[in-house]
């Protein structure tokens, strides 16, 4: 991955950083140029098999700039719908490590909720998640489910949002809004039941969140 440093752009990288405020460095890369430059520095390799996709992301953890954790996600995401139901044992630490909503949101709708979908049994792992006391792994249980569309387990999705809606944390309170809002878009009428009966526990921002499409007030 040293093609990157090659194509290191500061004055973009400081606005990059300063969008996420400035929590981590960045080289400057924009997403096109980014997968453009690791589809060269991956050609002519064969698929990469979990080990792969381990060590990649591992490496790629350990830079310092944001745009190689974005690498290892897009990998991932690439690879979801052949992830072996252990390889959610492995994206814990990719959540927590160096976490920010930029890698917990395209790591917990495709990676994450990828894997629980294909393998139901282990949903089991997402209701440890809702209580552990990390934010992001609350945040990634509440949105594992975002593209299951038609295919959403409802109880589950309202019982974590009853188990974290008095949090005070803006990204908990955003999630919440996100999840019940695309959920919305195949059940309106349960996430508006769901809304008005939740309606004195749930922080504004979830309800604004959650109600943007439903005939609410």
């Amino acid at each position: 991955m040293e093609v990157f440093s090659a194509h290191r752009d500061p004055a973009r990288a400081e606005g990059m950083s300063a969008y996420m405020k400035h929590r981590f460095p960045f080289l400057g890369i924009s997403s096109p140029e980014r997968r453009r430059l690791v589809k060269i520095a991956l050609a002519g390799l064969s698929r990469p098999t979990e080990d792969d996709l381990l060590e990649f992301a591992q490496g790629c953890w350990e830079r310092p700039e944001r745009e190689y954790q974005y690498a290892a996600i897009d990998q991932l995401r690439k690879a979801a719908k052949r992830l072996s139901e252990e390889f959610l044992n492995e994206l814990p630490w990719m959540i927590v490590t160096k976490p920010w909503w930029d890698s917990c949101d395209p790591l917990s709708g495709t990676v994450v909720g990828g894997i629980v979908k294909r393998f139901p049994r282990s949903a089991w792992m997402m209701d440890e998640w809702i209580s552990d006391e990390d934010l992001w792994l609350r945040r990634a249980a509440l949105l594992h489910q975002l593209k299951w569309k038609e295919d959403c387990d409802q109880d589950r999705l309202f019982r974590f949002c009853r188990l974290t809606m008095e949090e005070k944390d803006f990204f908990i309170r955003k999630a919440i809004g996100w999840a019940l809002r695309q959920h919305a878009r195949v059940a309106p009428r349960e996430v508006s039941r769901f809304l008005t009966e939740n309606r004195e526990r749930l922080s504004g921002l979830s309800f604004r969140e959650a109600a943007k499409h439903l005939p609410l007030t």
